[in-house]
């Protein structure tokens, strides 16, 4: 029998690799800008086009290569950054494997320019599917500009993988940002289609931040440091009160490399116990200076994670630094037992001669018990007030309400006030109908009761409307038929750059729920109208925000259609809340749009919106002492 283990070509052998370091166009972003870090660049631009898919091209002010150095990139497992295993426990730099750009070769259509200070002529390398195809020597600035053309183009199935355009830029924004906040003294730029999404001059940290997420921030960061013999901490958290219902403003930086650890997050969200609202995210930039040697970067082919020599350190200094800093400056409770002497403030310190006392001055001929139907004065002024305005004279007795009315009768009355007084008679008596086949009782504006031939139903009046909305804006989706409300004043919103690529990735299902849009400059939207259902009193600003989180938290835990994720969103945010009273007939209408519903038994979350006890359970509950 024959051989059959063979080794593999070195081509695919590096597509095989391409696999785990370039999943996407945002980690060949990643991988080609922390190269240009690692060159000594301080200056950075990124150009992309169709989200990466077209064109990736980063430009730098770095080193630059030689000639031999710019073929030699292109091999597997080379690397200017260690030369022997120990290497591996003192790596400061970004890259270090010797992967990634054998792996971006293997898989794209590559152009290398570089040249460096000391060279009069550069270099430029054409690659494709791992083999150089040019090589000569060119004019060129100081620096390296690398571009990656048609990505995955000799694997179409690997292509056939990659999301839309908005979502893949999405995932290049991410990386863009974590890098350019874990280097501030960096200039950045990126362009995407031409268009400049970011200009990010080099700065101090927290304009870092204040320029990526928006001028809002600037209220919002409570500055952290810690210097200890195990680790130096430094950075910015947010405020408990802007903290989010989903994740994405978190970032942790050991060495400014950005690492994924729910260990240390743990130890953020631990600081924050009993100040955090539930089920939200504080906002934090931590970066942790640690010794090389203490720490294990070799266990991703990404990067973004670490292994500690002594993590329960690390994580009682993050924790312990994090709830200092939130008690330095006011943010937690405290009890001052001096704050007494603060009401001097409010003690006159004038003299007793010069402390005038108030007057009271009245209408000696006031008379509040007069009656006006006596008063010549009185009767004359309604008398010429009904014949000016064209008022019934029977105006005052149009809400007078009879002993025997029950409270149903009474809303009904005040809102047909306005009709015809032939009308009221049959009015009334429909309403008296109605009520007498089914009555709703409302339980601490919270809950809907209704009887029922067995005993009772309780229903959710929350998750009731939340599933009645739901419902309704699927089929608005489906159908294109939401209706919308122009607002009075136009409100602007404006949004992190990742939250806008989003809701431009989901405008279209947006518009259809009856959101007026536009685009006014590159992170901001002006929302001329909101959807008709939604009623009055409703901040245009408020919601969007609120639906964009919830659609964020939903894509991530329950993988929905954009569709369904949309619709569940805003019916959950559009819906009433606990403590809103309800009226007899909007109780009635609740209760039959719910069960005109296809799930009316169940609400958008999985939980029952309707829970029934019978007779024969109350029975028992009274009875059960007597057994």
């Amino acid at each position: 029998m024959s051989d059959i283990i063979q080794l593999l070509p070195d081509a695919i052998a590096n597509q095989i690799a391409a696999g785990e370091v370039v999943q996407r166009p945002a980690s060949a972003v990643k991988e080609l800008i922390e190269n240009a870090i690692d060159a000594g660049a301080d200056r950075i631009k990124l150009i992309v086009k169709d989200a990466g898919k077209s064109l990736i091209q980063v430009v730098d002010n770095g080193c630059g290569m030689s000639v031999a150095d710019a073929r030699s990139c292109f091999e597997r497992h080379a690397t200017s950054k260690i030369r022997k295993a120990e290497d591996l426990f003192a790596i400061r730099t970004m890259g270090f494997r010797g992967e990634a750009m054998a792996s971006i070769a293997a898989i794209a259509q590559v152009e290398l320019k570089t040249k460096r200070v000391e060279d009069e002529l550069g270099n430029v390398v054409e690659i494709e599917g791992s083999k150089i195809i040019k090589q000569y020597p060119e004019g060129l600035v100081n620096g390296t500009s690398i571009s990656i053309k048609n990505l995955f183009y000799n694997i179409p199935a690997r292509r056939a993988f990659l999301k839309s355009n908005a979502v893949e830029m999405r995932h290049i924004i991410d990386e863009f940002q974590r890098i350019a906040l874990s280097h501030p003294e960096i200039f950045l730029t990126l362009h995407s289609d031409g268009n400049e999404q970011f200009h990010l001059p080099a700065e101090s940290l927290k304009q870092r931040i204040i320029h990526i997420f928006g001028n809002s921030y600037n209220q919002r960061l409570v500055p952290i440091e810690e210097e200890t013999s195990i680790i130096n901490l430094n950075g910015f958290i947010g405020k408990p009160e802007f903290a989010k219902k989903t994740r994405g403003e978190q970032f942790f930086f050991v060495n400014n490399r950005f690492i994924k650890d729910p260990y240390l997050h743990h130890a953020v969200m631990n600081a924050y116990e009993e100040i955090l609202p539930a089920d939200t995210y504080p906002l934090y930039v931590l970066s942790i200076n640690i010794d090389p040697s203490k720490i294990d970067i070799n266990v991703h082919p990404t990067k973004t994670e670490i292994k500690y020599v002594d993590e329960k350190s690390i994580y009682a200094i993050l924790r312990s630094a994090v709830k200092r800093s939130l008690g330095r400056y006011n943010i937690t409770p405290t009890l001052d037992f001096d704050q007494e002497t603060s009401f001097s403030s409010f003690i006159s310190t004038k003299p007793i001669e010069e402390i005038q006392a108030p007057t009271i001055t009245f209408n000696p001929n006031f008379n509040p018990f007069e009656d006006r139907k006596t008063s010549s004065r009185s009767s004359d002024y309604v008398a010429g007030l009904e014949k000016k305005t064209g008022m019934p004279k029977n105006w005052d007795t149009l809400y007078e309400i009879s002993q025997q009315a029950n409270p149903e009768q009474l809303t009904l009355i005040s809102d047909n006030s306005q009709e015809d007084d032939s009308r009221a008679p049959a009015v009334q008596e429909r309403n008296n109908s109605v009520e007498s086949k089914k009555q709703f009782f409302q339980l601490h504006h919270r809950f809907i009761v209704s009887q029922i031939h067995s005993g009772f139903m309780l229903i959710d009046q929350q998750a009731a409307h939340e599933r009645i909305l739901f419902s309704q804006y699927k089929e608005q989706l489906e159908n294109n038929q939401g209706t919308s409300q122009q607002s009075l004043f136009p409100q602007t919103v404006e949004l992190s750059a990742s939250d806008f690529a989003l809701m431009e990735e989901i405008l279209p299902e947006i518009q259809t729920l009856g959101f007026q849009l536009r685009v006014l400059g590159k992170s901001t939207f002006v929302v001329d109208g909101i959807p008709a259902d939604l009623g009055t009193g409703i901040n245009e600003k408020t919601i969007l925000e609120q639906l964009l989180e919830d659609f964020k938290n939903n894509k991530d835990a329950l993988q929905l259609t954009k569709r369904d994720n949309l619709a569940r969103s805003l019916a959950k945010n559009a819906a009433i809340k606990p403590g809103t009273p309800l009226t007899g007939q909007e109780m009635a209408e609740l209760f039959d749009k719910l069960f005109a519903t296809e799930s009316p038994s169940i609400s958008i979350h999985g939980k029952p919106i309707i829970i029934t006890i019978t007779l024969q359970e109350l029975l028992e509950r009274f009875n059960k002492n007597e057994r």
